[in-house]
């Protein structure tokens, strides 16, 4: 008898869990030679409100970890790939790509990894400044995270592009909910679970698969979501979302990019999701007897 192989249906990642779809439903993605090779969730909007929940739960905890200790999660991210490299070239193999563009894209993946990790600890010296007033204050610019960022991830790299509109969303203390690649999910997913075997905290990192058409206006016009990222190259429905984020001033970002070009990582992408903020601090002036003044 000629042996049925059972197929892996792959979950949501939504606050350090692996749910089901809460819509039940599914779709089918294909090889080269159209053979089903995984059953993937259409995510719903009860499925990104779920996540809104987990990652604005994670958010506080998320921005107050010392900038150290972003560093070490996001390199032992870094330390899993590499363990686990050859099931995703295996991966991205059986989504179309060739055998030297996956191993090529599984080190690039790697490499964006260790080279965000050294920038927790380096953009709020670089980007931060002690400004000149003409009062007797300190003045002091600084930036911070955004907070809940959507990312709708790109549907061409579905792992580089993934992990490289994340990282720098992360790394700058913002806690995220992706939409992976509809037509190449399968390294996205899988991704999912070395962030639940690695230090990532629950909450942090939430992935969705599903339709673009379908779940980008909720993933722009929730009022709970701070800024929105698009990755895609979809004009009218870049349009679309531009529109929904003004609903509540959310920031919108259309990070359209050749994500294996070295200009595609880069500390000004974690800076667009940061607002600076600006303390004012009065000098006392102290006389010769000790006394302020």
């Amino acid at each position: 008898m000629t042996r049925i192989a059972v197929l892996k249906t792959y979950k949501l990642f939504i606050g350090g869990a692996f749910p089901r779809t809460e819509s039940g439903r599914y779709y089918k993605i294909q090889n080269k030679a159209n053979e089903t090779i995984a059953n993937v969730g259409l995510s719903s909007r009860k499925d990104f409100r779920n996540a809104v929940v987990a990652v604005r739960k994670a958010q506080d905890a998320w921005q107050g970890r010392a900038a150290f200790n972003k560093s070490q999660i996001i390199y032992r991210i870094a330390e899993i790939l590499e363990g686990r490299k050859v099931q995703f070239v295996e991966e991205l193999i059986s989504q179309g790509s060739t055998k030297a563009s996956a191993e090529k894209e599984v080190q690039m993946s790697i490499d964006r990894c260790v080279y965000y990790s050294g920038w927790c600890d380096k953009y709020q010296a670089i980007y931060s400044s002690v400004n000149p007033v003409a009062t007797s204050h300190f003045n002091f610019s600084v930036p911070e995270p955004m907070g809940v960022v959507s990312i709708i991830a790109s549907d061409e790299t579905s792992l580089l592009g993934f992990i490289s509109a994340l990282l720098p969303c992360i790394v700058g203390g913002n806690t995220c909910i992706v939409l992976a690649s509809s037509s190449k999910p399968l390294s996205a997913i899988t991704f999912a679970e070395v962030l639940a075997t690695s230090d990532v905290p629950a909450g942090i990192i939430n992935i969705l698969t599903g339709k673009e058409k379908e779940l980008h206006t909720h993933f722009s016009n929730h009022m709970d979501v701070n800024a929105v990222v698009y990755c895609r190259t979809d004009k009218a429905i870049w349009k679309t979302i531009a529109q929904n984020a003004s609903l509540n001033i959310k920031r919108s970002f259309w990070w359209n990019k050749d994500w294996a070009k070295s200009e595609s990582e880069n500390p000004y992408l974690i800076m667009d999701l940061q607002e600076i903020k600006t303390t004012w601090h009065p000098i006392e002036n102290i006389g010769v007897s000790g006394a302020k003044y």
